[in-house]
């Protein structure tokens, strides 16, 4: 069953909808999770991790669109997840799931979603859905599935042109953690899972904003032992735990909006001259503590083969070196806000975005981008060892 554009007759066995906001209606079948959720459609390029990628607390209110054909075919096990959980409300993907051929597979993806709550749509023309955000941008719409094909398209029009979207929007209070968590997974390895970390070694207190658990692996196997706090965390108690450095992790929502309460802590930070590394809404957050603007994207960027350069001064002879980074952001710094003090350090070589700085004088930098991978490349783990390394 492939993609029918703006077609409101429902085709005979159809059990699932993604309704957008502009009253395009697209037809297909539906799996997982039986329901309607609300959200931003977006599309991930990524050839592999699915699970990773629907658990990642960064698509909190979105419905990700895979370009790849063949999602759910290694099923899903417990140890690819990257939070509890948590993280994109739907998926549209073309093929039908097929039983998982992987030896690592737990249980079968279908099963996943119905367990974690995700509505998927199969059976749509993801190249051509990919082709009308990247034209018109990322559409609001609700996804939903009935298995008896039952629909009020009325009503979920009304929810899908009502839904306000992510600008404005500060999604971090629903992902963070609730409570301090002192964490000791490590590296993986097959046959072996995630190792323990070693206590005595540098500390890094870690703000969650949504982050994604191999964040944290990376900082352990970097060298460091990582404590992770909520998201409103004062910096009164985050300076009570002794922190060589301070963490500021990826999450979903509008950097504006959440930086309302975290800037001020991130500013004090820096004042304190504190080793800080931010990734995705934390490197966005400390561009807005630095004094730059962040600004919502077009479309995006969101996949496992994004090309980055590094630029400027700090690099030397690896200037202009170019990495294969993962993605996943709907908003980004204003490069052209960026004060005298901040130096741009990469940028994106698809449409020439800022991904990354850092503070002069000050041992603070972040990037747009996901160097901790899970799905993608690791061409960029020297990050956690740069700011391991920072540390006292």
């Amino acid at each position: 069953m492939a993609l029918s554009a703006s077609s409101h007759a429902q085709p005979k066995g159809a059990t699932g909808v993604l309704v957008l906001g502009d009253g395009t209606v697209i037809w297909g079948k539906g799996f997982g999770a039986s329901g309607r959720a609300v959200g931003e459609v977006c599309f991930n390029t990524a050839m592999t991790g699915y699970q990773e990628v629907m658990t990642d607390p960064s698509y909190d209110s979105q419905i990700v669109t895979f370009t790849f054909p063949h999602i759910g075919n290694v099923g899903a096990n417990e140890e690819d997840h990257e939070s509890r959980g948590l993280g994109a409300v739907g998926l549209v993907v073309r093929q039908e799931i097929t039983p998982h051929s992987s030896f690592r597979a737990q249980n079968e993806f279908v099963e996943w979603c119905v367990t974690h709550g995700k509505i998927g749509l199969s059976g749509v023309d993801t190249r051509a859905l990919t082709r009308r955000i990247r034209m018109s941008g990322a559409p609001n719409a609700v996804i939903a599935h009935n298995p008896h094909g039952e629909f009020d398209l009325k009503a979920l029009k009304k929810q899908a042109k009502e839904w306000g979207g992510l600008e404005g929007l500060d999604l971090v209070p629903g992902v963070t953690r609730e409570g301090q968590e002192n964490w000791t997974g490590g590296h993986w390895q097959l046959g072996f899972g995630y190792g323990e970390s070693n206590a005595d070694k540098p500390h890094v207190v870690a703000i969650d904003y949504g982050a994604k658990d191999n964040i944290f692996r990376n900082l352990v196997k970097a060298g460091a032992k990582v404590t992770v706090v909520p998201a409103k965390t004062s910096f009164d108690e985050i300076m009570a735990l002794e922190p060589d450095g301070v963490f500021l992790s990826n999450g979903p929502g509008d950097p504006a909006a959440t930086g309302q309460y975290a800037v001020p802590s991130i500013i004090r930070m820096i004042e304190a001259d504190i080793p800080l590394f931010g990734i995705c809404l934390g490197h966005q957050m400390l561009g807005i503590a630095a004094g730059a603007k962040t600004a919502k994207m077009f479309q995006g960027h969101r996949g496992a083969n994004h090309p980055v350069q590094r630029v400027g001064s700090e690099w030397g002879e690896s200037e202009g070196l170019v990495e294969i980074t993962s993605m996943n952001h709907g908003f980004a710094i204003d490069g052209e806000t960026l004060p005298d003090n901040v130096e741009q350090t990469h940028v994106s070589l698809f449409d020439g975005t800022n991904c990354g700085i850092s503070i002069k004088g000050k041992k603070a930098f972040g990037v747009q981008y996901h160097p901790e991978a899970s799905p993608g490349p690791q061409d960029s783990f020297y990050l956690f060892e740069k700011f391991v390394g920072m540390l006292g």
